[in-house]
């Protein structure tokens, strides 16, 4: 039986991108067993993979030193495989017969077609999202078959990428007159509950189910919704490839690199340069028309 060690990222949305790489290790190597090193926020994602065997959370400290930690919990395996998205260098240090490094820093185009270069026919590469048994049974009790639903995303992990709360407050009741309940989900922490509360508090009739639940449960969750409108985020590509219809919305983030990827996903971005256009030039209308579209393309 191989054992691959596949080293990933702190953020959930490049965790979920990165998951196209170790899709395609999987499809490649259909014995192997993974153990995936990510941050705290992505680790519940990869729990609910079915050829992860185990998850080791690389919290971020002082003077590289989670690095240190990281290479002591895998030193004493003999590992097949070394793949580090993170350009650490730690896999240089590991016991392993092939080493697949890509290297750090930030560079044009897409995220995920970076990715590819790890192999020589450089595949195209599809984000995955897991979710176990128990998960889905709990998801089909908190949102029932008889409803039908939408997941709005309000917040991001920085504001300038947050679209004002009252557009999404617009956008919800444009969903209600469609005969959609509103979803909102949000990551877990307090400033993301305090980033999703001017729309929870004005929307009339939305659930909440923000905050703390496993990666998984919010897969099998978004995957009972109609369609998907949210920030640029972590929850945005992990509705996406969760194969929910999925409408991103950007401002001064690039949709050349973070555009959601997935069998139903796109975007729309602010006017004006890209990375530069401020979110709140995203009118309203605009999204409401993108998103009702969406939901006829797929209706």
């Amino acid at each position: 039986m191989k054992r691959i060690l596949f080293i990933t990222a702190n953020r959930l949305g490049d965790a979920v991108i990165s998951s196209g790489a170790l899709g395609e290790l999987s499809r490649r190597y259909p014995a192997a067993r993974f153990t995936v090193a990510c941050g705290p926020v992505a680790a519940s994602y990869f729990e609910a993979c079915p050829a992860v065997e185990r998850v080791i959370v690389v919290s971020k400290k002082r003077y590289d030193l989670h690095w240190v930690n990281l290479w002591a919990q895998c030193v004493g395996q003999w590992w097949d495989m070394v793949v580090d998205l993170r350009g650490s260098g730690v896999s240089l240090f590991l016991p392993t017969l092939r080493r697949r490094i890509l290297r750090g820093g930030r560079r044009p185009g897409a995220r995920i077609g970076h990715l590819s270069a790890l192999f020589r026919d450089r595949p195209a590469l599809m984000p995955h999202a897991w979710s176990r048994p128990d998960q889905e049974r709990l998801a089909s009790e908190i949102l029932p078959d008889e409803g039908r639903y939408c997941a709005l995303a309000p917040t991001a992990n920085w504001d300038g990428k947050i679209w004002p709360a009252e557009n999404f407050v617009a956008l919800g009741r444009a969903i209600q007159a469609k005969g959609l309940l509103p979803v909102i989900f949000y990551g877990p922490g307090e400033e993301e509950r305090l980033r999703a509360q001017p729309v929870l508090a004005v929307l009339d009739g939305a659930l909440d189910l923000g905050g703390q639940a496993g990666l998984g449960l919010v897969t099998a969750l978004l995957r009972r919704c109609a369609l998907f409108v949210g920030n640029d985020s972590g929850l945005m590509h992990l509705a996406a490839a969760s194969g929910v219809p999925t409408l991103g919305l950007f401002g001064p983030s690039r949709a050349s690199e973070y555009a959601p990827t997935g069998p139903r996903a796109r975007f729309v971005a602010a006017p004006g340069p890209e990375g530069e256009a401020p979110i709140a030039g995203l009118s309203t209308e605009h999204v409401v028309q993108e998103a009702c579209a969406l939901l006829v393309d797929e209706g």
